[in-house]
């Protein structure tokens, strides 16, 4: 994530007896190594038709082989978020948008927009937060029944943030306070589960490694799917067991030992194109492709990505793209 990769310069030369001039002698070959961002699996294949005239340091590949027997359409994006020139952009609308709108209405050089986190009718339920500033926090409570009663929980959810030396993080966290709150993030989740009694209310001290959380950018989603390297589906204690064992489109970012930001969408629902993934595939999706921490965004009919200006996999609703609440843009800065 360091640094911007450059191309490496190689120069041949050939011996010659000073006596013997060449008159038609030409200048030295100079071999340009234009080296990968990052190394991933063999199955991911770089689509440069999709990067025409995106500046060095973002690169996008497919993947169209199976995995676990499935069949794939996926795209990702692989930036360096050190690279002074790009800027990582949460965006959060007025009212639910389409991502192909959200990245025409955006100003300026944009390259990539992802959708986001979780939400519902012109609200977001997951962090969107862009320079310092909380412009939606993750949901704070939510019911489950418990002893035949509706009963309030409160869950810490996952975040991906982006720090101001540009490194990444992938926690659980929580808004503390009035208002948008503070933002505190753990080195455990909340100890949730059904039918468990709910545990306390997150704050300053708990649970474990509380600890301001001061990422400059951030998005919300759920659950967290590699933390610290390891694969950890916390999708229990983050009260979203929606879905996670089936086949759909999944949306997802992470971020590898190297410090590379990795924005992952995988198509589902289509009989001649990607079936979709479970969530345990999908972590293993993000770990074989290097991440250290993975957070899982809001799938099925919401998983979109434009990529300059084009879409890339087909929407899993049959009425098409859905509008979302939320949404990662990657952007000349």
């Amino acid at each position: 994530m360091y640094s911007m990769v450059a191309g490496t310069i190689l120069t041949t030369s050939c011996s010659e007896k000073k006596d013997i001039p060449k008159p038609e002698e030409k200048d030295p070959v100079v071999v340009v190594d234009d080296q990968e961002l990052i190394k991933l699996p063999a199955d991911w294949l770089k689509s440069s038709s999709l990067t025409n005239g995106f500046p060095k340091g973002i690169e996008v590949y497919r993947r169209t082989n199976a995995y676990n027997n499935k069949s794939m359409n996926a795209y990702c994006v692989v930036f360096d978020p050190k690279v002074s020139d790009f800027e990582f952009k949460p965006i959060l609308p007025s009212k639910n948008r389409k991502v192909s709108e959200l990245y025409a209405e955006e100003s300026g050089t944009k390259y990539v927009c992802l959708n986001g986190g979780f939400f519902g009718t012109n609200a977001s339920y997951s962090l969107v937060m862009f320079n310092g500033s909380i412009l939606a926090p993750n949901i704070r409570s939510l019911n489950r029944v418990y002893n035949s009663v509706s009963t309030a929980y409160y869950p810490t959810r996952g975040a991906f943030g982006v720090f101001s030396d540009g490194t990444s993080d992938v926690s659980w966290v929580y808004n503390v306070g009035a208002g948008n709150g503070v933002l505190y993030s753990y080195t455990v989740p909340a100890a949730n589960a059904l039918n468990n009694a709910p545990a306390s209310q997150p704050g300053q001290n708990s649970p474990a490694g509380a600890k301001l959380w001061n990422a400059v950018h951030a998005i919300g989603g759920s659950p967290v799917l590699i933390k610290d390297n390891q694969i950890n589906i916390t999708d229990k204690e983050e009260l979203i067991e929606i879905d996670n064992s089936s086949s759909r489109a999944r949306s997802a970012i992470g971020y590898t030992a190297s410090g590379k930001i990795i924005l992952l969408a995988v198509e589902g629902n289509n009989s001649s194109g990607g079936t979709g993934l479970n969530l345990v595939e999908l972590a293993g999706m993000m770990k074989e492709m290097g991440c250290a921490g993975a957070l899982n965004l809001d799938g099925g009919g919401s998983t979109t990505l434009f990529v300059n200006g084009q879409q890339t996999v087909k929407p899993s609703d049959a009425a098409g793209e859905r509008p979302v609440m939320s949404a990662i843009i990657i952007k000349k800065r």
